[in-house]
C-alpha cells in the first residue's frame, strides 16, 4: 500500500482496533489460476504474535483454500471513507488550487496461510466468531441451539484457517497534508454530512495528533 508519511498509522493497538471494528475482510491470494479475492468475516487474536493472528474459514466449496496452504495473502480492511469537496477547502477562496480526494482508514495485514479441518478446532472457531457478533443482542444466537448433526453437517462443509501476521500497514488519509484552516473545513464537512461514515472520520480527525 503506498503511504506517504503524513498518513501512516502505526500504532499496533489502533491498527487492531480498526480490523476488530471491520471484521468483514477481503482475503487476497494467487495460485496457479491467477489472483483470487474471498469476503469473509475474521477473529483476531491479538495476543498471538508479533502483529497477532486471525483466523477465519472458507466454504469447503469456495476453491480459493485450495491454493492457499503455506502460501502468503494479503487481508484488506476497510475503514470509514469519504469524499473531500475541493468546495470545503477555505483556501479555495484564496487561490483555488484545490483538488478533489478522497479520506479513508484502512489496514493491510500479511502472513502466511495455515489450514485446518479438525472438527473440534473448527466448532471452537465458529462459536467464537458467533458469540462475537451475537454480543449486545437480547437473546444473542449460539451454534449450540442449532441441532448437532446439522452442525456437523455445517463443520463438513468448511475449512478453517490461521493466518499469523508477519507485517501490518495502516493509512489514516485524513487530509493532514493540508494546512490547519483547510483540514478543519474537512472537518466541518464530514460532522454536517448525512453518511455516518463521514461523520466517523470527522471523529477521527479530531483524534489524530498534530505538531502545530
Amino acid at each position: 500500500m503506498y503511504i506517504p508519511s503524513a498518513f501512516a498509522q502505526t500504532d499496533l493497538p489502533s491498527l487492531h482496533d480498526l480490523i476488530e471494528a471491520m471484521p468483514l475482510a477481503t482475503l487476497v491470494s494467487q495460485d496457479v489460476q491467477g489472483l483470487q479475492a474471498s469476503h469473509l468475516p475474521l477473529l483476531l487474536a491479538r495476543e498471538e504474535g508479533e502483529f497477532g493472528t486471525l483466523y477465519g474459514h472458507f466454504a469447503r466449496a469456495n476453491p480459493q483454500w485450495r491454493g492457499l496452504a503455506g502460501g502468503e495473502a494479503l487481508v484488506l480492511f476497510q475503514g470509514p471513507e469519504g469524499y473531500v469537496s475541493p468546495s470545503v477547502y477555505p483556501s479555495k477562496a484564496l487561490h483555488g488550487k484545490v483538488v478533489p480526494t478522497w479520506n479513508y482508514l484502512a489496514v493491510h495485514a500479511y502472513g502466511r496461510v495455515e489450514l485446518f479441518d479438525e472438527r473440534e478446532r473448527l466448532l471452537a472457531l465458529v462459536s467464537r466468531l458467533s458469540a462475537r457478533h451475537e454480543q449486545g443482542r437480547a437473546q444473542p444466537w449460539a451454534v449450540s441451539d442449532a441441532p448437532a448433526d446439522y452442525i456437523d453437517a455445517m463443520l463438513r462443509a468448511i475449512v478453517g484457517f490461521a493466518i499469523p501476521i508477519s507485517r501490518l500497514e495502516g493509512k489514516w488519509k485524513l487530509s493532514q497534508n493540508r494546512d490547519a484552516q483547510d483540514i478543519a473545513g474537512v472537518r466541518r464537512g464530514f460532522e454536517q454530512s448525512v453518511r455516518p461514515e463521514e461523520q466517523r472520520l470527522a471523529g477521527q480527525m479530531a483524534a489524530w495528533p498534530r505538531d502545530d
